[in-house]
């Protein structure tokens, strides 16, 4: 495995349960998944696609995860508990991204050519969320557990729902990603239209008063 020390170092800064570079690199299924993929990145770009695959295989058979070797990741980057993940070929990510279990970055096509998501600088993703298509999602994004996102996000919101929505814009700290705390586009959707009746009911008795 290539473990990269900012990939391990990724897994120091994140993950509480974690006590010592040591017992990462024995036994965090995150890191392991990383650490070879980035072996079999580096034998996918010189041509040698065979072994790239055989280590991919490899990596699905042991980490649950399936992080196909011609994707391009950047540096410190980080999954808490592997199953389930899927990164597709032509997936590109950024610095400084976080992604947790049953994360799928995935195609809506089969032709060949860039299908997958472009994924920014310290992006958020939550548990079994999917980001789907070739779709670019900007700097500092976060994406909410089990979120379906189609459609491009531009830099420092929030994204929630299905399909996903946008409901922050600028000034979110995305560096950390609390599942507990998103906000609900429905609910408050719904707070707004019974505050709009509240103001039109009180016209009306205003009026109804003249």
């Amino acid at each position: 495995m290539k473990i990269l020390p900012g990939d391990l170092a990724a897994v120091m800064e994140n993950d509480p349960a974690i006590n010592s570079e040591d017992e990462a690199i024995k036994y965090h299924m995150g890191l392991h998944v990383v650490a070879m993929y980035r072996e079999a990145h580096e034998l996918w770009l010189q041509g040698r696609t065979e072994e790239a695959m055989k280590i991919n295989y490899e990596a699905h058979s042991l980490t649950g995860a399936d992080v196909h070797p011609g994707a391009t990741i950047g540096e410190n980057f980080f999954i808490d508990h592997a199953t389930g993940i899927v990164i597709g070929e032509t997936t590109i990510i950024g610095n400084n991204v976080m992604i947790y279990q049953g994360v799928t970055l995935g195609g809506v096509s089969t032709s060949k050519g860039k299908r997958h998501p472009t994924l920014g600088d310290n992006v958020v993703i939550g548990a079994n969320a999917s980001v789907l298509g070739n779709i670019t999602i900007g700097n500092n994004v976060r994406i909410g557990a089990g979120s379906v996102v189609v459609k491009d996000v531009p830099d420092d919101c929030t994204v929630v729902g299905i399909p996903g929505k946008i409901v922050k814009m600028k000034g979110v700290s995305t560096h950390k990603l609390e599942h507990n705390d998103l906000p609900d586009p429905i609910k408050e959707k719904f707070l707004a239209m019974e505050k709009e009746i509240a103001e039109l009911k009180e016209m009306v008795k205003k009026l109804s008063e003249q």
